[in-house]
């Protein structure tokens, strides 16, 4: 790319100007500056955190990202504004439970990694969280397989699917109250565990804060900790995961 735009201006067929925009890494919206070379360097686009932003700025973004054939992936939105930017793009998807919006450009074309990561969640109170997991997971290119309400008050429910969530690359794990769930899956699969905490939970759970001590204290194995309610980051860090073994794969 960079030398035919170098032997475009060469040929008097680009101005120095256009050249400079082509060139740039980042466009300065003011308020913003949305990073075009995110995709290059770390494989996918910038995703917008659209809690504390206006309605207006994040529709400015995502202009920005469309205009550079960017996928958009817009996390907690809420459904006040997601119906706003509906409105200008129709073709977008926003999942009202994960509070998530997003447009995929050319989507027959994004194919799914090979394999899949289950995600695990303890209760139906812990949804939004895993949904938000899930949903960003598959618009990252991923596969997802969802195992919900299988929670450690019935153990039962999770050993009648542990096979199933053996066989992902990875799990991420949803969990609120005491946040128990995660030591139970990592001691029952042999692939990475992200454990999510949640602020589900009465007054002792100090919003979370017990879940993820529990998390973070747990003696299983191969269990990776994000942040309270940070579903998101989980599925980020899931989809790094699937890529580098679909990159395993490839090489055998």
């Amino acid at each position: 790319m960079l030398e035919e735009i170098l032997e475009q201006v060469q040929q008097g067929t680009l101005s120095a100007a256009e050249a400079k925009e082509k060139l740039a890494t980042y466009e300065n919206l003011g308020f913003a500056k949305v990073d075009h070379h995110r995709t290059k360097r770390q494989g996918f686009p910038e995703i917008i955190y659209g809690e504390g932003k206006s309605t207006e700025q994040i529709l400015s973004i995502m202009q920005s990202l469309r205009a550079k054939n960017n996928d958009v992936l817009a996390t907690r939105v809420s459904k006040e504004k997601a119906e706003a930017i509906l409105t200008n793009y129709p073709d977008m998807i926003y999942n009202e439970m994960a509070h998530i919006l997003y447009w995929k450009d050319q989507p027959e074309h994004n194919n799914p990694l090979n394999g899949y990561i289950a995600v695990v969640c303890a209760g139906t109170s812990d949804l939004q969280v895993a949904e938000e997991a899930a949903v960003t997971a598959e618009v990252l290119g991923c596969q997802v397989r969802r195992f919900y309400d299988v929670g450690v008050a019935g153990i039962h429910r999770l050993l009648d699917n542990i096979e199933d969530i053996q066989k992902a690359t990875v799990s991420i794990v949803v969990a609120g109250m005491e946040g128990a769930l995660p030591s139970v899956v990592g001691g029952l699969v042999s692939h990475p565990v992200l454990a999510v905490p949640t602020s589900v939970g009465y007054g002792a759970n100090f919003n979370g804060l017990s879940a993820l001590l529990t998390m973070l204290n747990s003696c299983a194995s191969g269990i990776s900790v994000v942040n309270i309610d940070n579903g998101f980051g989980a599925a980020y860090n899931a989809a790094l995961i699937q890529r580098l073994a679909q990159k395993g794969v490839e090489k055998e």
